[in-house]
């Protein structure tokens, strides 16, 4: 299956990977479909897609970016995310970023064993690896980081890679629902706590209108991470992050492609 949003553009975003969902609720325009009530509400299963997000900056065009999920075999699953910069700074820097976690799913729960981070371009070269090793109980990165983010980090079941994260909001998402998280990535670990909206609203993306479910981060102080998502898309149709009432990054699907 392949929808295309809009005409593809650009993205810069090296916090791509810790999102949430939000913004104020809009009237559902007549034309538009009425999702189920929330009893009805479906989370999208874990299946292999590839989703393509305009990104802009500021609200000026900055690059693209690019999500994909793969299914390795057996339990294990891949989750890839690249970000190019194409406009402004973010082109003269000739901006790369490319981040993935390799992990197994049992039953509902999404199991982290790997994670990696690439950052090229002028003055940027970067390059860490992480693994979650859960008989001892700690994970660890090695690379260009900090000292003290090189050091073991203790682990607690349902811990999340920040790309993680975005797969299990689409999981647990419900109209009106609260969910918790403890993040564990690049050396470091943060609760992120989110509250869904009770209602679906009206969110533009490109030429399309969505009838989307809105969540946000509720613990992120003056940084807001938001994201959309819709029945029957694996990815977050839109992701907002802002800095003291801000629009900083904004992501907009403009194309995905599953099974």
């Amino acid at each position: 299956m392949k929808t295309t949003l809009s005409k593809p553009l650009v993205l810069l975003a090296s916090l791509l990977c810790t999102v949430a969902i939000a913004q104020a609720q809009e009237p559902t325009p007549p034309e538009l479909p009425v999702l189920p009530p929330p009893s009805s509400w479906e989370a999208p299963p874990l299946e292999p897609f590839t989703a393509t997000y305009q990104a802009l900056y500021k609200g000026k065009e900055a690059g693209d970016a690019t999500m994909r999920v793969t299914h390795t075999g057996g339990d294990q699953w891949r989750v890839d995310m690249q970000v190019v910069g194409r406009r402004g700074f973010a082109s003269v820097l000739g901006l790369n970023i490319e981040q993935s976690t390799v992990f197994e799913k049992h039953g509902a729960t999404y199991v982290p064993l790997s994670q990696a981070t690439v950052r090229k371009g002028l003055f940027l070269g970067k390059k860490v690896t992480g693994t979650y090793d859960w008989k001892a109980g700690t994970a660890q990165w090695v690379g260009d980081l900090k000292k003290q983010r090189t050091q073991p980090v203790p682990l607690q079941p349902g811990d999340q890679s920040a790309l993680l994260l975005n797969l299990a909001i689409m999981r647990d998402a419900r109209p009106g629902g609260q969910m918790h998280y403890r993040y564990a990535d690049m050396g470091r670990v943060r609760q992120h706590d989110y509250q869904a909206a009770p209602d679906t609203e009206n969110v533009q993306v490109g030429e399309l209108s969505y009838n989307a479910l809105r969540v946000y981060r509720t613990n992120g102080g003056n940084d807001e991470t938001i994201l959309w998502i819709a029945n029957g898309v694996p990815t977050p149709v839109r992701i907002l992050q802002r800095e003291d009432g801000q629009d900083r990054i904004d992501l907009r699907l403009i194309e995905y492609q599953g099974v």
